[in-house]
């Protein structure tokens, strides 16, 4: 397969021949005028002349026409090269409630989620229980592009009652992120464990948000462990297993509470920043969409659903808890993804960020400290037919 170096050297060969040619047929043109001028006189000079700017201007033609079909021709190698591309990624989303207009930052209204199923129905998509995206994506299988997750945090009452009949009308599977406390509490306007256990015997993945959805760097590590372990237990005695995915509550996490994620035998745990998982990702800092009725549009949906990867590695800071505010924030792009002129990062604070282009390698410049308590930046990059490639982080300021 031709790479984006060996189509730009042919177009350049390209060029330097018709270069050459060029001069080498302008050249006896200009002979020819100056033999003719001599044996034929001034009018014979005359016409030669005009023959050679016909002639010149007619080998331009050429030149360039042959020109636009090399570009063309390496235009359309780039986009088969793209094209190519291993369908070895998913975009997830995420919702908390439904139709509980008192808590819009957190709510999406019924006809706001009626219309994202709709869409999503009425679109190229194919919606996954996302266990099955995560266990695909590591065994290395391809998925189908356009691949969806949906995923609910908390179990609040309005999943049961709103969310779920109409999830089972589409026939879309999904997976709901559990903090046991309040369901163990019968807290108001939670589910309780029998509807929990309706919906895992309805197809439903149950995956754990902890025991008491605490700010967990915050913690202590004996505390991780013990929010962690205690909410297994539980999950273990009202659905009779352990759960395989976590999501950390508020998406905040550390590199104590990662390692604290992996060694209790999750396969996979999901954040809060926007962007597209893929086979190379970090399992444990997996992104999610998350949708409220502020940023709950369908163009907004589109973006996300249409969304493809964009590859990173090397990031620093590699905590997202913050030593230093602002933070140097840098990336390198996958090499297959290059040349990354494009890239465009942006901070709910300050708006569109100044980008350094290092070669492969992106380095993001801040112009003041970031207020948080939780910030994020996303970076995005154009796709090919008009997609858009994501990356985002979220940082903790305390």
């Amino acid at each position: 397969m031709a790479t984006e170096l060996d189509s730009a050297e042919d177009s350049s060969a390209s060029k330097i021949i018709f270069f050459f040619i060029n001069l080498f047929l302008i050249g006896l043109c200009k002979q020819s005028s100056i033999f003719k001028l001599t044996n034929y006189g001034i009018i014979q000079k005359n016409q030669m002349e005009i023959t050679c700017l016909m002639f010149n201007h007619h080998l331009l033609f050429v030149s360039l026409l042959i020109g636009f079909i090399s570009v063309s021709f390496n235009a359309t190698s780039l986009n088969q090269a793209k094209a190519a591309e291993k369908n070895d990624y998913a975009t997830v989303i995420m919702y908390h409630r439904f139709g509980e207009s008192r808590y819009p930052s957190t709510n999406v209204t019924i006809e706001q989620f009626e219309s994202h199923l709709e869409f999503i129905r009425q679109g190229n998509y194919t919606v996954m229980p996302l266990i099955k995206i995560i266990e695909a994506l590591k065994s290395g299988d391809e998925i189908n592009d356009k691949t969806v997750a949906i995923t609910i945090d908390d179990a609040y009452l309005s999943v049961y009652k709103e969310a779920w009949p109409r999830l089972q009308e589409y026939g879309y599977p999904f997976t709901i992120f559990i903090a046991t406390d309040p369901v163990d509490n019968n807290l108001k306007n939670y589910m309780d464990w029998d509807q929990i256990r309706e919906l895992q015997e309805g197809g439903v993945t149950i995956g754990s948000q902890t025991k008491s959805h605490p700010h967990m760097h915050r913690l202590s590590p004996i505390k991780i462990e013990q929010e962690i372990a205690i909410s297994n237990r539980r999950f273990l005695e009202e659905t009779g297993q352990y759960p395989m995915l976590f999501a950390y509550p508020y998406g905040e996490y550390s590199l104590d509470v990662v390692k604290a994620v992996k060694d209790a035998g999750f396969i996979a745990a999901f954040g809060q920043n926007s962007g597209v998982l893929y086979a190379d990702d970090n399992m444990f800092e997996l992104p999610r969409f998350a949708f409220n009725e502020t940023y709950g549009s369908i163009d907004r949906l589109k973006l996300a659903l249409d969304g493809k990867p964009l590859r990173v590695r090397d990031i620093i800071p590699q905590d997202m808890v913050l030593k230093n505010n602002p933070p140097s924030f840098g990336f390198t792009v996958d090499k297959s993804l290059t040349p990354i002129n494009q890239l465009r990062c942006f901070s709910g604070e300050f708006g569109q960020l100044n980008v350094e282009i290092l070669g492969p390698r992106a380095e993001i410049r801040l112009p003041g400290v970031l207020k948080g308590p939780r910030s994020r930046i996303n970076c995005t990059m154009p796709a090919e037919n008009g997609r858009w490639r994501w990356f985002g982080r979220q940082f903790l300021t305390n």
